[in-house]
């Protein structure tokens, strides 16, 4: 079949699980990438076959399969430095506890290790997420930070990490990292730096979100052909620029959609994502999993949004590579 097309349940997750299902299920969506906070997904509860089942038993009455699950919030927690108020908003009360720092992120990383445990019960292989970063801070690199400085930022990583993945790897399953402003990889370079501080890891790769590579001024194509091996997931979400000589690429403290921004999202279809060439290098790269429709735009409403995103990408999933090259006809002889 084409690759299936989900929806990232993240930006749902004000609205009951069995309510964004049975829109999705309406809308035509093949499946959900169910994100692990509101009610759609508690991780907590892995252990616990009856929760593990409802959560089946809703996608099957909606027609919908899931073949990833998210849950970027707790990840966050696990190597950011500081821990502080915005976490506390983010983060299920069992993981912010006191709010002691090391205490949140020791308690962050045992709920990933939950979420791989969930995954599994779920018949899932993907979880994906952030993982945080100490060193994100200094990506001004005032006061200035050292190579030492910023070597232990990735050592950090690769420290809290590690025990993650070893129990990712013990239920069989993988985490794809969302490379993005504000985690240990967020642009080509320390995506590339991030898998060697993991040491290339099987159960370590990729989820890639074109969104994010725009308003930075980077190639998705050519990251997608580099880091073919990387990715275990597609995000298909949409940003633009408004680079104006006022409104700069870090986006100036302004809410989404404010005309002053210098970027912002939009909804899928609505954006500066080269999508033709990025799903014909998704064919050459051989990725068959998921296109999951990210929807994030302040400027449009998300029941319009969503569905006109799915007719969107299934013109992108037509692009397939034909059975027989289209110059074979050129040589065939006949009696």
């Amino acid at each position: 079949m084409p690759r299936p097309i989900t929806l990232f349940t993240g930006q749902w997750a004000d609205l009951p699980f069995e309510e964004v299902a049975r829109l999705a299920g309406e809308w035509g969506f093949d499946g959900l990438e169910i994100a692990c906070w509101g009610d759609h997904i508690d991780v907590s509860r892995w252990d616990d076959d009856e929760y593990v089942q409802s959560r089946k038993d809703i996608l099957e009455r909606n027609g919908l399969k899931v073949w990833a699950i998210s849950n970027h919030l707790t990840g966050q927690a696990v190597c950011d430095d500081p821990i502080d108020v915005r976490h506390k908003d983010i983060l299920p009360a069992r993981v912010w506890g006191d709010g002691e720092p090391e205490g949140v992120r020791q308690r962050a990383a045992e709920d990933m290790k939950n979420t791989a445990r969930f995954a599994a019960k779920l018949g899932v292989k993907t979880v994906n997420g952030f993982t945080g970063s100490s060193i994100w801070k200094a990506v001004a690199m005032f006061p200035p930070a050292s190579d030492e400085w910023i070597a232990a930022g990735y050592q950090d990583f690769a420290d809290r990490w590690n025990p993650i993945l070893d129990v990712f790897e013990e239920v069989g399953v993988r985490f794809g990292l969302e490379v993005h402003p504000s985690e240990i990889a967020y642009d080509y370079w320390t995506a590339k730096a991030t898998l060697d501080a993991i040491g290339h890891r099987k159960s370590f790769g990729l989820n890639f979100d074109p969104s994010h590579f725009m308003w930075q001024q980077l190639d998705p194509v050519a990251f997608v052909l580099d880091f073919a091996d990387d990715i275990f997931h597609v995000h298909v979400k949409e940003s633009i620029t408004n680079l104006d000589g006022r409104n700069g690429v870090l986006g100036s403290h302004l809410p989404w959609a404010n005309p002053r921004r210098g970027w912002t999202f939009v909804s899928t279809g609505h954006g500066a994502v080269p999508w033709e060439p990025l799903f014909r290098a998704l064919n050459a790269i051989g990725y068959d999993g998921p296109t999951s429709i990210e929807w994030e735009d302040a400027g449009m409403d998300r029941l319009a949004g969503a569905p006109e995103a799915i007719e969107f990408v299934r013109k992108l999933n037509a692009i397939t590579p034909p059975a027989a090259a289209f110059d074979a006809a050129f040589s065939s002889k006949t009696d």
